[in-house]
C-alpha cells in the first residue's frame, strides 16, 4: 500500500514536471522550426528526417557525439548548409534558400575569427560600422555590449594580447551587437581549459538571460549541456533521440544511448513482471514504472550515485569490489555482481577485494523500452582489471 502511494506521487510529480516544461514551450512563441529535415554528404545520411522547434528567449543545446549531425543542424539554421529534404522555418517563413547574411541569425564558432589588426573596441564595432550607423550610436552600443561581456576595461587592447576566454567574450559581443534574433554557438568552449570553461558556462547563461536572445548551442560535453540549457536535444546517428529539460533527460532517459551518454549509468537486461515490479540481476525489485506488457523485456537503468552500500546480509545484491578510485568529492567503485561490473559513486570508502552488499530504493530504478542500443552500454568492465589483462598479451598466452 505504501509503495503504491509512493509510486502515485512520484509519477504525478514527474508528469507535472514534464507537462510544465512542455506547457511553457508550447506557450512560448516558436522562433525556428525544422520540419522533416534530411541531409546526406557523399551518399552518407547525416540527418534522417528530424523535426524540432526552438522558442524565443530559449537556451537550447544540441548534444551528441562527433558525427551525430548536431553541427550540420546548426549550419542549416544559419544558412551555411541547405537540406536535401524538409523545411527550415524562421519566424513563420520558409528560409531554405535565404543566404546567411540575410537571416537575422549570427554565429560564434570555436575559432573566433577576430580581426587581429583591430583592437577590442573596433572588433565589436565592426558590424555597426559596416551598416554605417552614426558614431554616437555605435559608441553607445559598443560600450553596452562590452559591459555585458565584462570587457569594458579591455576596449583599447589588441585582441592578440587577450586570453582565450577574453577573445571568446569579444567574439560574443561582436555577434550580439546587431541584436540578432538567434545566436548560434558551435562548440565555442572547446579550446578553453577546464576552469575557464566552467566560468564561461555560467557567463554564457547570464548573457543569454540579460539579452533575451535565443541561443542555440552545440556541444558533445554533457556537463555543459546540463548546466546551461533550458532544453536539450540529444542526437545520435542523424536522429533525435530525446528532447527535454536537463532534469528530465538525466532522470528519465528514453533509451540506453541517452542513459549512457548523459552521465554514468548501470544498464542491465530486465523483465517487467507487472506494473511496479521488475526482475533483473537474478532478483525481483519494486520500481516506480508501469505501462509495460506482461513479462516484457526491458533495459534497467541505475545511476551510480543512487546505489547504497550496505553489509552483505542487508543487501538486495552482493558482490566483490574490483577497484576504488578517489575522485575528490566521492569514490568511484567498480563491483562485480554475478559477472556484471557495476559502478557506484559514494562518499563511503571500501577496500578492493571487499565483499559488499548494495541496496536500491524503488526510485533508483528506471525502466526503459528495449532499443537498437540495448546491450551496448552500462557494464563497467573497462574500469576493472580486465583492461590490464586485455593489454597484456603475454599474460593472455600463459592462460
Amino acid at each position: 500500500m505504501l509503495l503504491a502511494a509512493y509510486c502515485f506521487f512520484y509519477i504525478l510529480r514527474r508528469a507535472y514536471s514534464l507537462l510544465n516544461h512542455l506547457g511553457e514551450r508550447n506557450m512560448s512563441k516558436k522562433l525556428i522550426e525544422l520540419k522533416n529535415i534530411s541531409k546526406s554528404f557523399d551518399g552518407e545520411k547525416v540527418l534522417d528526417n528530424i523535426s524540432l522547434y526552438v522558442c524565443e528567449d530559449e537556451f537550447i543545446t544540441l548534444l551528441g557525439p562527433s558525427g551525430c549531425g548536431k553541427t550540420t543542424t546548426l549550419r542549416m539554421i544559419g544558412g551555411f548548409t541547405q537540406p536535401d529534404e524538409g523545411d527550415v522555418i524562421f519566424m513563420g517563413e520558409r528560409i531554405n534558400d535565404v543566404p546567411p547574411h540575410k537571416r537575422n541569425i549570427n554565429t560564434v564558432f570555436q575559432k573566433y575569427a577576430l580581426f587581429p589588426h583591430l583592437n577590442v573596441y573596433e572588433n565589436v564595432a565592426f558590424p555597426l560600422r559596416e551598416k554605417k550607423l552614426p558614431k554616437k550610436e555605435i559608441d553607445a552600443k559598443v560600450k553596452e555590449m562590452l559591459s555585458i561581456v565584462m570587457m569594458s576595461a579591455f576596449a583599447n587592447r589588441s585582441v592578440a594580447s587577450l586570453s582565450g576566454g577574453q577573445q571568446q567574450r569579444v567574439a560574443i559581443a561582436r555577434a550580439l551587437i546587431s541584436r540578432p534574433k538567434v545566436l548560434l554557438l558551435d562548440e565555442p568552449l572547446g579550446a578553453l581549459d577546464l576552469k575557464l570553461r566552467k566560468d564561461m558556462q555560467v557567463e554564457l547563461k547570464k548573457i543569454q538571460q540579460s539579452t533575451g536572445i535565443t541561443f542555440i548551442f552545440v556541444t558533445h560535453d554533457q556537463e555543459e549541456a546540463l548546466s546551461m540549457s533550458d532544453t536539450i536535444v540529444v542526437m545520435n546517428e542523424g536522429i533525435i533521440q530525446q528532447i527535454g529539460t536537463p532534469t528530465d533527460i538525466y532522470n528519465e532517459p528514453k533509451n540506453a544511448f541517452v542513459a549512457d551518454f548523459i552521465g554514468e549509468s548501470n544498464i542491465l537486461d530486465g523483465i517487467m513482471l507487472e506494473d511496479y515490479s521488475v526482475h533483473f540481476a537474478g532478483q525481483t525489485f519494486p520500481c516506480l514504472d508501469a505501462g509495460f506488457g506482461p513479462r516484457e523485456p526491458v533495459d534497467v537503468v541505475v545511476r551510480p550515485e543512487d546505489v547504497d552500500i550496505v553489509p552483505v546480509e542487508k543487501g538486495m545484491l552482493d558482490g566483490v569490489v574490483n577497484s576504488v578510485t578517489f575522485m575528490g568529492v566521492h569514490y568511484e567503485i567498480i563491483v562485480d555482481i554475478k559477472g556484471f561490473k557495476w559502478m557506484i559513486q559514494t562518499t563511503d570508502f571500501v577496500d578492493e577485494g571487499e565483499h559488499i552488499g548494495i541496496y536500491l530504493e524503488p526510485d533508483a530504478i528506471h525502466i526503459m523500452k528495449k532499443s537498437k542500443y540495448s546491450g551496448m552500454f552500462g557494464d563497467y568492465s573497462s574500469f576493472s582489471n580486465e583492461l590490464d589483462e586485455l593489454s597484456n598479451p603475454e599474460g593472455e598466452n600463459e592462460e
